[in-house]
């Protein structure tokens, strides 16, 4: 029987994605995200706590990455932890947990930025915002090249 390893992360990205291709038609997309949680503590203060994650995509889910994710670009990962074990020149051990991202979701920028964005994309129009996105109906499944609304 398999073990669930699953995770769920929402929150900004750090930096631009990188895309790379570690191998011939390989396709590898790394970013990373900041995911805030806001608390109240014992002394009734407002707590903000931040958690960084290293994400990675592959295949055609890196390529779409590559262009949409952006530093400052809210996103939703569905995933799984990796860890990645090796040995350094010193010969001790070491290791990297990390997120495999199975289905990314974009949240819409905002006006600014998408015109932003279209300048440097070479008139790539901008895109619509929430107030001109038709509301969802039923919970389905968004596909990994559209933009989520949420």
């Amino acid at each position: 029987m398999n073990n669930l390893n699953s995770i769920i992360l929402e929150g900004n990205l750090v930096r631009d994605a990188q895309l790379t291709e570690p191998a011939p038609g390989f396709k590898k997309c790394a970013f990373s995200i900041a995911v805030n949680r806001f608390f109240k503590n014992r002394k009734n203060e407002d707590v903000n706590e931040a958690s960084f994650f290293e994400v990675e995509a592959y295949g055609k889910m890196a390529e779409y990455c590559g262009e949409k994710a952006k530093k400052g670009r809210g996103v939703r990962v569905v995933g799984r932890l990796k860890q990645d074990t090796w040995k350094d020149e010193n010969g001790k051990s070491a290791s990297k947990v990390y997120v495999v991202a199975e289905h990314i979701e974009y949240k819409p920028m905002k006006k600014v930025e998408a015109e932003e964005a279209a300048k440097t994309q070479d008139a790539t129009p901008p895109e619509k915002t929430e107030a001109q996105t038709e509301p969802q109906t039923e919970a389905q499944p968004v596909p990994v090249e559209a933009e989520a609304v949420f």
